[in-house]
């Protein structure tokens, strides 16, 4: 049931609508700089990156932001700096796509079909390669070992590639919050806001509590009292016929 939860929840990631800032293939023009870095540095970004997307307060933290079954049962709470520095290095993968989502889940913002191509084509192509090694394995060709390791290779470049850009459009959009290209910085929401895959969609951050039947939000007069039967009711007696009735000239 719990999976099944978390999987519908997930799907509604695709209601969302704002977008990110920089999509995958413009970050290494936006910020040249920080992409290199992501290159060959990526645990060190990854690290910097979910310190960063948690306002740098760390008693947020949970292991890979709450998306994976091991989430909240590594003992966070005691060392969250040794677990964040544990999960950059043996999971990489997965501290980048948890700040992905979580971000996204804080912003609504949602992947493009441009993105989520070159992301599919990553895991395709490291799919394949695995496919290759071990058939190069079972049949013992050096041809087709040799054509493995080349693919291999291949796989290895687009994924530290595509993760470097995915960790500078994560930067990018940061600095979009912190009002770094002008505007507004954005405020600090509660930490049960940051993942709304736990909360009940649509989300209510943002929007003002449901009011009481019969009460009116705040900075709306009161409604005024009513009494019943209303001022008024029931009308008058009239005197039958009417005074002036019949008209003058009328035969009686």
């Amino acid at each position: 049931m719990t999976s099944q939860a978390s999987y519908e929840k997930m799907q509604l990631r695709q209601n969302y609508r704002n977008l990110w800032h920089a999509d995958l293939v413009s970050t290494m023009k936006v910020d040249t700089p920080y992409c290199c870095l992501a290159l060959w540095c990526g645990p060190c970004v990854s690290y910097l990156l979910r310190k960063r997307a948690l306002y740098n307060d760390m008693s947020r933290y949970v292991c890979c932001a709450g998306y994976m079954p091991c989430s909240g049962r590594c003992g966070e709470s005691k060392c969250p700096e040794f677990c964040l520095c544990t999960e950059v290095l043996c999971c990489f993968g997965n501290s980048v796509a948890s700040t992905r989502f979580l971000l996204q889940d804080e912003f609504n913002i949602q992947t493009t079909k441009c993105d989520n191509c070159i992301i599919g084509f990553m895991f395709c192509l490291q799919q394949v390669a695995c496919i290759f090694s071990i058939v190069a394995m079972i049949v013992g060709s050096d041809e087709l070992s040799e054509a493995s390791q080349i693919l291999n290779c291949a796989a290895d470049l687009v994924y530290c590639t595509v993760c470097a850009c995915m960790q500078t459009q994560h930067k990018i959009e940061m600095d979009k919050r912190d009002g770094m290209f002008g505007g507004q910085p954005m405020g600090v929401p509660p930490a049960q806001q940051m993942s709304r895959l736990d909360q009940p969609y649509p989300p209510t951050a943002g929007y003002p509590p449901p009011q009481p039947y019969g009460q009116q939000p705040y900075g709306y007069p009161p409604p005024q009292a009513q009494t019943y039967p209303p001022a008024g009711y029931p009308p008058q007696a009239q005197p039958y016929p009417p005074a002036g009735y019949p008209p003058q000239g009328y035969p009686k």
